[in-house]
C-alpha cells in the first residue's frame, strides 16, 4: 500500500515537468529589441519566472565601446584580483566522489590578460569569478564605465542588487550546473556566452547527490592536489553533465528538455531565480551581472515542495 501511493507520487512528479513547460515555459529563450518598462518587466518575466535576452539594454555603457583586454592592462594592470584556479576550468562541481572548489590566487590583472593573449603562462585555467560584488570590491575603478545597478530591473523589483560580479576567463572555464537564489541580470560586455538552462519544473528529472566538499591547492611545482574540507559539511549538488549526460546512471535525465541559448556582447540575458543553469564561454570573453535577491513568495515554496517531494520519493 505505501509502496503504492508512493509510486503514485513519483508518476505525477514525472509527468509534472512536462504539464509545466506546456503552460509556461518557452520553447525557445525570446529576445527583446529594447529593455521593457518596469511594469512589463515584472509581469512579463519576472512574475511567471520566464527569461528573455534583452538587446539595446547595454548602449550608454562606455564599458560597450571602452572595455579589452588591453584597456584593462593600461587601467587596471596593477591591481591585484582574485583568479579561480583549475586543472581542467571546473570550479564548484563534482569531481569523483568530492565537490571542488577552485584554488583561489591573488593574481595582478595584467597577468590574467597576459594568460588570455598567450604571453604569460600559468598551471590549470583561470577565471576571474569571484561572487561577491568583486567589481565594486575589487575593480573600482571600472565602475565609471557601467551603471551600478539596472534601473527598470531596481524598480520593478523594489531593490538594489545584492551583488554585482565581474567576469573574464579562459574559453576552458566551464560554470557546472546549478541554481541561485537570486534574478540575476547576465551583461556580456565582450564576446559571448553560452547558457544551458532547465526551469525549476524539471528539478523531478536533475539528480543531486551529496558530496564532501574540497579544495584544489595549487604546489609550488605546478601540480594540483584535492584537499578535504573537514570543518564543512556534505554539499547537495547535481552530479551530472548535461554536455555529456550518463544516463545509464540518470536515465530520467534523458526527459528533461534544455534550452539553449547564446548572449552575445552588447545583450542582457535575464535569467530568473531558481532556474539550472549551465555556461561556457568565447576565450576572454568579459562580462558583469547583476544578482538581486529573489522574493521568498510562492513561488520559492512551490519549489521547495517539488524538491523535497522528489527527494522524499527516490525518484533521484
Amino acid at each position: 500500500m505505501v509502496e503504492a501511493a508512493l509510486e503514485a507520487v513519483r508518476k505525477e512528479l514525472r509527468e509534472f515537468p512536462a504539464a509545466a513547460r506546456e503552460l509556461s515555459v518557452p520553447l525557445a529563450v525570446p529576445y527583446l529589441d529594447e529593455p521593457p518598462t518596469p511594469l512589463c518587466f515584472y509581469r512579463d518575466w519576472v512574475c511567471p519566472n520566464r527569461p528573455c535576452i534583452i538587446r539595446n539594454a547595454l548602449q550608454h555603457w562606455p564599458a560597450l565601446q571602452k572595455w579589452s583586454l588591453p584597456y584593462f592592462r593600461a587601467t587596471v594592470g596593477s591591481t591585484e584580483v582574485s583568479v579561480a584556479v583549475t586543472p581542467d576550468g571546473y570550479a564548484d562541481a563534482v569531481r569523483g566522489d568530492r565537490f571542488v572548489m577552485p584554488a583561489e590566487r591573488r593574481l595582478p590583472l595584467s597577468f590574467v590578460v597576459d594568460v588570455l593573449e598567450d604571453r604569460a603562462q600559468h598551471p590549470g585555467v583561470l577565471y576571474v569569478q569571484k561572487q561577491c560584488s568583486n567589481l565594486p570590491t575589487e575593480l573600482a575603478q571600472l565602475l565609471p564605465d557601467l551603471e551600478s545597478h539596472v534601473p527598470w530591473a531596481s524598480e520593478a523589483l523594489g531593490k538594489m542588487p545584492d551583488a554585482v560580479n565581474f567576469w573574464l576567463g579562459e574559453a576552458a572555464a566551464v560554470t557546472s550546473l546549478h541554481k541561485d537564489h537570486y534574478e540575476n541580470l547576465y551583461c556580456v560586455v565582450s564576446g559571448e556566452k553560452h547558457f544551458l538552462l532547465h526551469p525549476p519544473s524539471d528539478r523531478p528529472f536533475i539528480p543531486y547527490e551529496l558530496y564532501t566538499p574540497a579544495t584544489y591547492q595549487l604546489t609550488e611545482e605546478g601540480a594540483f592536489k584535492v584537499v578535504d574540507e573537514e570543518a564543512m559539511e556534505k554539499v547537495p549538488w547535481i552530479p551530472l553533465d548535461p554536455l555529456a549526460p550518463d544516463l545509464a546512471r540518470y536515465p530520467s535525465y534523458s526527459q528533461a528538455q534544455a534550452l539553449r541559448c547564446t548572449v552575445r556582447a552588447g545583450e542582457m540575458l535575464y535569467l530568473p531565480a531558481l532556474w539550472f543553469h549551465h555556461v561556457q564561454q568565447s576565450h576572454g570573453c568579459i562580462a558583469v551581472n547583476f544578482w538581486y535577491d529573489m522574493d521568498y513568495d510562492f513561488k520559492y515554496s512551490y519549489f521547495q515542495l517539488l524538491d523535497s517531494l522528489t527527494k522524499a520519493s527516490g525518484l533521484n
